[in-house]
């Protein structure tokens, strides 16, 4: 049975509603096998007999609303394309820090993505480092050391891509691909 991780938008771990325990069981809910959590920020997976992302991501979203009120874009990955993205090593020889801030943003709807130039650099210092077309994902690096660096390359992102992404930390990225190892 194939493995996926579903990588919530918007999942604080303050919100009542958003706990991992509650998200757990949602996915349970919904015949999933295998559920699992990763931190606490919306990373789900789970094994299921549905190979079609698109179908999960449209009935995990249906099932957030009807459950736990959350609306919520779910972007579904396989595990094979995650594992394919962490064996790729996009940041050769950068090391994730508080100041070298390495991350994944993951796009639900590719109609319309504009351009994802190599070494183009955006407000506040972050520089993407390539588009990963197997798992659509825009992979970046921000320079940390400035407060609130990150924040235009995130405006960016969502004027260009819309609602339908989620950014994860390469650590977390790494993590997610460990768990559904297991």
């Amino acid at each position: 049975m194939p493995r996926f991780a579903a990588l919530l938008r918007g999942i604080a771990p303050s919100g009542r509603n958003m706990t991992n325990d509650k998200l757990r069981a949602v996915f349970e809910g919904l015949g999933l096998e295998d559920v699992g959590s990763v931190l606490a920020s919306g990373n789900i997976v789970f094994r299921s007999d549905v190979a079609d992302a698109p179908v999960l991501e449209k009935r995990i979203e249906d099932a957030l609303a009807r459950d736990l009120g959350i609306s919520s874009p779910t972007l579904v990955r396989t595990y094979s394309e995650l594992r394919a993205l962490v064996d790729s090593d996009p940041f050769p020889g950068v090391t994730h820090s508080s100041n070298t801030y390495l991350t994944a943003t993951f796009i639900k709807d590719l109609r319309g993505v504009p351009d994802v130039l190599p070494g183009q650099l955006h407000p506040g210092g972050t520089e993407i480092v390539r588009y990963d077309a197997g798992a659509r994902a825009v992979l970046a690096i921000t320079d940390n050391s400035e407060p609130n660096s990150a924040g235009g390359f995130m405006v960016w992102l969502e004027r260009s891509y819309g609602k339908g992404i989620t950014t994860r930390s390469w650590l977390t990225v790494q993590r997610i691909a460990r768990k559904l190892e297991d």
